[in-house]
């Protein structure tokens, strides 16, 4: 297990209680350097959504567990948030949670001709993703053939 895995599983670990306490979700937590700065990332939700209050009470009580367990190595800065409107999709658990809605697809190469696409999300597995597609047609996209997906949003 690399650090950058290492600090993202002992974070979910120590930030589950705290929402389970509050009835909050856990979407994704990362860590991630950009340019001279690391970051401890925990994105969160709630049935009716997170507000900007949740977030400092759960970003508040994560970093009493954090400073308790002092693992990560580096200075680093904590942010708590939302995962966002058009949310992306990268563990088993988010394409689970996301069955029937609508997600935007961007690959690394042209499939069927087209490195973007919208769809409907079926199903998945480890290996692909299958979409029924804005024309009606199921689609089966490999994983790995996926640069980024994400939940459409419509205003």
């Amino acid at each position: 297990m690399s650090k950058k895995e290492d600090y993202e599983s002992r974070t979910e670990a120590l930030i589950r209680p705290i929402l389970d306490r509050l009835g909050f979700f856990l979407w994704d937590v990362e860590y991630v350097k950009e340019g001279a700065d690391h970051y401890l990332r925990a994105y969160i939700d709630k049935e009716n959504g997170i507000t900007i209050d949740d977030c400092v009470e759960v970003s508040r009580a994560l970093s009493d567990e954090l400073d308790r367990e002092d693992f990560i190595d580096e200075a680093y800065i904590l942010e708590v948030s939302s995962p966002g409107l058009g949310r992306a999709l990268k563990k088993d658990k988010d394409f689970e949670r996301s069955i029937g809605q609508s997600v935007d697809i961007k690959t690394y190469k042209p499939i069927d001709g087209l490195k973007q696409m919208t769809g409907v999300l079926l199903s998945y597995d480890k290996d692909s993703i299958e979409i029924a597609s804005e024309d009606g047609k199921k689609k089966k996209i490999g994983r790995s053939d996926i640069a980024k997906i994400n939940l459409s949003v419509d205003f």
